[in-house]
């Protein structure tokens, strides 16, 4: 039996990446180093939890506009989150 899984994926993961994308501006420091984004949409993503799908339009589908609003809210928390966290740690790597 071989089961391809390859369509199954965290529906947060493409709207923590793009709303790390558009917050990236503002922390410049972060902006400009690829892994620091990426220590960013971790950081989020971990806050999160996981909401496993295979079609996102199946999955939105089934939210009502409150489940939605609170996923969009939640999004943006986290990654608000995660910008600050990395950027204290940056703050106190320079010190040390």
């Amino acid at each position: 039996m071989n089961q391809d899984f390859s369509s199954i994926y965290n529906h947060h993961e493409r709207e923590v990446l793009s709303a790390v994308m558009a917050l990236a501006p503002q922390f410049p420091a972060i902006a400009a180093d690829s892994d620091l984004l990426c220590d960013v949409a971790c950081v989020a993503l971990n806050r999160l939890p996981p909401r496993y799908i295979r079609h996102a339009v199946d999955f939105l589908f089934y939210l009502t506009e409150h489940e939605r609003r609170e996923i969009d809210t939640a999004i943006e928390e986290s990654v608000g989150y995660a910008f600050n966290f990395v950027q204290a740690r940056l703050a106190l790597r320079a010190k040390g």
